[in-house]
């Protein structure tokens, strides 16, 4: 709807403003006049013109969706009309992104569909897993307590992506200013050095000529470099967008030596919790299975887990199909196993996530401990490689004088 923005005097004669959404002016003026406003001045808001442009739209983050959530399951739980919960927190939202999309849900949720259903209107803000889980707390009657549930699990979700987000800021950083690094001395400070140099009379040592050489051939290809860098990025990208390139990729991940063991953690933490709040749900596992699948975020435990769906629509248990893809560990299977059979796999899964949460702490403090002084050794390295290689010449000036 639009805004309306008002100007007037209350019962006092105090000069008061404000705005308003409405249908039209006419309603506008109606809602201005019962907040007993006198000699009201209404106009409508003018429209940002960036607004559509979503370079310059405000994102919707986690943490919105997440205070929504609360927020809703709070109200619902006091036996607050779902309709009226919508528009409270509609007004109060800050994000105007998130705002619109609310106002929205609100008006198709006001002319009879349902709460998923506006929900999915919006793929980019509630995710399947989200709208899934909404839809079986409506047909439940449970829905302030799945929104409850989405709660808690969106909020141990944001923490493990903080662990991840944690553990690569540290070595990206470091990478980083060790390129910046590097290439000022070999732009900016080698060059200085090689003037000196050239009235030397005798041939450079040669770690100082490879120094030399690397700084002319850095400094006259910059440009082809930097292209060569984004080309470079621009083709992974396009075979991480195709199936076979990015399960290749995906696998290559895993398998890595650092980061992989860490990333195997994460997606089996990321697995169980989903599918046990899911379950927890009331969501048939086929289906749970479909979206954990989707939300995974990697080829390869994707192609895992849908398998894993094939097998359990074929009456096979689900730790048959689980071990068989060889991506879970063996610890994981066997619990599974054993939820599955006393009639307790949600729970289970829950417990599975809760130890993987520990494990990828663990292995978030042990991969910044050996990383920390694996950088500083490089950066120290290269750097000091270079300064004795620039000095070498004028070790051999001060031998030759002596």
């Amino acid at each position: 709807m639009p805004v309306y923005i008002w100007k007037g005097k209350n019962a006092y004669g105090e000069k008061r403003n404000g705005e308003i959404e409405a249908a039209d002016q006419t309603a506008a003026l109606a809602q201005v006049k019962r907040l007993r406003i006198s000699d009201p001045v209404i106009k409508e808001k003018p429209k940002d013109l960036l607004e559509n442009i979503a370079l310059f739209k405000p994102k919707v983050s986690d943490k919105d969706i997440v205070i929504f959530t609360r927020q809703l399951s709070t109200m619902i739980d006091a036996g607050l009309p779902l309709v009226q919960g919508l528009e409270i927190l509609e007004k109060q939202q800050a994000n105007s992104t998130f705002k619109k999309v609310l106002g929205e849900i609100r008006a198709d949720v006001e002319s009879g569909s349902t709460l998923s259903d506006g929900m999915r209107k919006h793929p980019k803000v509630f995710d399947d897993l989200f709208n899934n889980m909404i839809e079986a707390g409506e047909t439940g009657g449970i829905l302030d307590t799945i929104l409850s549930r989405l709660a808690i699990f969106m909020e141990k979700t944001m923490a493990l992506k903080k662990k991840i987000k944690g553990a690569l800021t540290y070595p990206a950083i470091c990478l980083a200013v060790s390129i910046l690094i590097l290439t000022v001395i070999l732009v900016f400070v080698v060059p200085v050095f090689k003037s000196m140099f050239e009235g030397f009379g005798h041939s450079l040592p040669l770690p100082t000529q490879i120094v030399v050489n690397l700084s002319a051939f850095f400094k006259s290809n910059f440009i082809y470099l930097l292209i060569a860098f984004f080309f470079l990025s621009w083709v992974v990208k396009k075979i991480y967008s195709t199936e076979k390139g990015r399960l290749l990729i995906d696998k290559g991940i895993l398998r890595s030596p650092v980061f992989g063991t860490l990333l195997r953690k994460v997606a089996v933490s990321k697995f169980t919790r989903t599918l046990s709040t899911m379950l927890s749900a009331g969501v048939p596992i086929l289906e749970a299975l479909q979206v954990v699948a989707r939300t995974s975020g990697n080829k390869v435990i994707e192609q895992a887990v849908l398998r894993v769906g094939e097998g359990i629509a074929e009456g096979r248990p689900i730790a048959e199909p689980l071990e068989e893809s060889g991506v879970f560990p063996n610890m994981v299977v066997q619990m599974i196993n054993v939820g599955e059979s006393v009639g307790a796999l949600d729970s289970m899964l829950e417990k599975i996530a809760d130890f993987y949460d520990e494990e990828v702490d663990q292995a978030v403090e042990n991969l910044t401990a050996m990383i920390e002084p694996f950088m500083m050794v490089f950066l120290g390295g290269m750097i000091g490689g270079i300064v004795v290689a620039m000095y070498l010449p004028i070790f051999q000036i001060v031998n030759l004088v002596g």
